[in-house]
């Protein structure tokens, strides 16, 4: 079984390099702080890592409250070895126009950053750099990286975190550039299968729904064994499977644990009228928010009802 205690997890992998919002994230994760850290270029490189047991879990990006699911993340955990998250860490994000010492805001001609980032700073770059090229890059820190190596770069400024600038030793031509204040982005700390973290009462869990094929009230159906459990979802985005036009699995977040009795109904229901459920773990919601069970779907009411089915069977 692969360990789960914050104490026994030694290698973390994360998106990097150094200064992301994802090594903000996994700093923030009990214990991680103090173990060995790996940066990797992309999302697909950490949990590949993982699944060659070359690390013992990774951070990434799942989710960002203006821009939705991160489609790396999402698709990478719906495809190959089964992996797990085993927690989640909210992050607010703060973005900085940075440069390279004497360059000023009136010659920024191009800003490198990554697509989510630069979808967070739009209204801004159209008020104060109106003509800038936009330039992609694989993380927020990796702008900021490039301008703090010597030689050519393809722009001329880099939007990051506070701290991905400061590392590299650049000039903030600009902060709190983000069009919306509140914007908040949800990393998950993924692991190989094994002993799931304990029911905490604030718990969400984590699946992939694959249909048995598309036809009308496909969806309807699927979500009915949610509703008629009184199981809230907090999470659903549709992503192309890859094996034809109009071919989607559902990725879905749901409050509870997979200890839960409604959740554990719930699942069963899936796995009746879907060709695959992928399951990725049940953990503790950052937040700390409990679920309320509804009338009828706490515990105790599915306990009562297999006793009085029992006694009529019997």
């Amino acid at each position: 079984m692969t360990p789960r205690s914050p104490s026994e997890l030694h290698r973390f992998g994360y998106l990097g390099p150094r200064g992301t919002f994802t090594q903000m994230a996994l700093d923030a994760w009990d214990g991680a702080a103090h173990q060995e850290q790996l940066p990797f270029g992309s999302v697909d490189a950490a949990l590949e890592a993982l699944r060659a047991m070359e690390i013992d879990a990774a951070m990434v990006p799942i989710e960002n409250s203006v821009e939705g699911g991160v489609s790396a993340t999402l698709d990478a955990l719906a495809t190959g070895d089964p992996l797990v998250v085993i927690g989640e860490v909210l992050v607010p994000v703060t973005f900085v126009l940075c440069a390279r010492a004497g360059m000023p805001l009136s010659a920024v001609r191009s800003v490198g950053t990554h697509p989510h980032a630069w979808a967070q700073v739009r209204g801004w770059m159209s008020s104060h750099l109106p003509d800038a090229v936009y330039v992609p890059t694989l993380s927020t820190a990796a702008s900021a990286a490039s301008l703090g190596q010597p030689g050519d770069v393809m722009f001329d400024a880099g939007v990051c975190a506070p701290v991905a600038a400061r590392n590299e030793g650049l000039e903030i031509l600009a902060e709190d550039i983000g069009d919306n204040t509140s914007a908040v982005t949800r990393f998950v700390l993924v692991s190989r299968p094994g002993t799931l973290p304990e029911p905490t009462g604030a718990d969400k869990t984590t699946v992939v729904l694959y249909q048995r094929d598309d036809h009308a009230g496909g969806l309807l159906e699927l979500l009915e064994q949610f509703a008629v459990r009184g199981v809230n979802m907090t999470r659903l985005e549709s992503r192309p499977t890859g094996e034809a036009m109009g071919s989607y699995c559902f990725s879905i977040d749901f409050e509870g644990h997979l200890q839960d009795a409604r959740v554990g109904e719930t699942l069963m229901g899936l796995k009746r009228v879907c060709a695959d459920v992928r399951f990725l773990g049940s953990y503790p919601r950052a937040d700390g928010v409990r679920a309320d069970a509804r009338l009828g779907t706490a515990d105790t009411d599915f306990d009562a009802a297999r006793a009085w089915l029992a006694q009529l069977r019997s």
